[in-house]
């Protein structure tokens, strides 16, 4: 069958089918930019990551990791020195959200540069990434589970440490009714997943007046939230899932 020439075709006709194909090949051009409009990024302002690592880890003892933000990060020195004749206790501290594929990307070169795995992932997000809606926060963090596994020892043990509220609501960033969202969001994953909850989120709520500012709280609220995580922590080391049955099988899993 001969297809029949643009030039051949009287003039408003060819107008036609430039304008019909001008179209279609617009559409092909603009969908990769509508979707990376769909998919971008929102980052905060001030964008950060914070990693503290032992100055001395004990090869005899089980490593622990706090991946957070700086509620982790507060409360780290505590659990640090709660925990220093039983685990070496790393931080990674970040203000990238979950929804954000920079977070993965952080964790991987994390996991990189120390080369270890940890017997205990205690882990958290959810305070930053509030240009990220709950909808996208909850289709994220099957994926988030997944790369926070990735960091933990054969047997290791996850425990998720809910989000903890804020002083007052600030509409152009965390908001206690966003952050109930998000626990709850988290909450329904955890069962499933074989996953230890801390929840760092009641034992705030008991405690509201220990806020030093909106997000963070003082001295002794970090003490509060830091013997909390220790305990918890403590406790999944010393079941057989944890660190007795693990730390024999750690070479094989490097």
């Amino acid at each position: 069958m001969r297809i029949p020439q643009i030039k051949a075709m009287p003039t408003p006709r060819r107008r036609l089918l430039w304008i019909l194909f001008s179209f279609f090949v617009l559409g092909f051009r603009l969908s990769p930019i509508m979707s990376a409009q769909q998919n971008a990024k929102t980052p905060e302002q001030i964008e950060w990551t914070w990693e503290v690592r032992p100055a001395h880890p004990d090869p005899r003892l089980p490593n622990v990791l706090l991946l957070g933000d700086s509620i982790s990060r507060d409360y780290f020195p505590i659990v640090s020195d709660k925990l220093s004749a039983t685990a070496n206790v790393y931080l990674m501290a970040t203000s990238v959200s979950v929804g954000d594929e920079r977070l993965e990307l952080q964790i991987r070169e994390f996991a990189s540069m120390e080369g270890v795995r940890f017997s205990v992932v205690h882990f958290n997000n959810g305070m930053h990434g509030w240009g990220y809606d709950e909808e996208h926060y909850k289709a994220a963090f099957p994926d988030f589970i997944r790369v926070v596994r990735k960091l933990a020892t054969r047997h290791g043990v996850l425990i998720w440490a809910s989000t903890t509220p804020v002083k007052s609501d600030d509409e152009n960033g965390p908001t206690n009714r966003r952050i109930d969202a998000r626990n709850a969001i988290a909450a329904s994953m955890l069962q499933s997943a074989s996953i230890m909850s801390d929840d760092q989120h009641a034992l705030m709520m008991q405690h509201q007046d220990r806020h030093s500012d909106l997000v963070h709280f003082d001295t002794r609220g970090a003490e509060l939230e830091g013997d909390q995580a220790a305990a918890l922590i403590k406790a999944a080391l010393d079941t057989k899932t944890g660190y007795g049955s693990d730390q024999a099988k750690q070479g094989a899993d490097r």
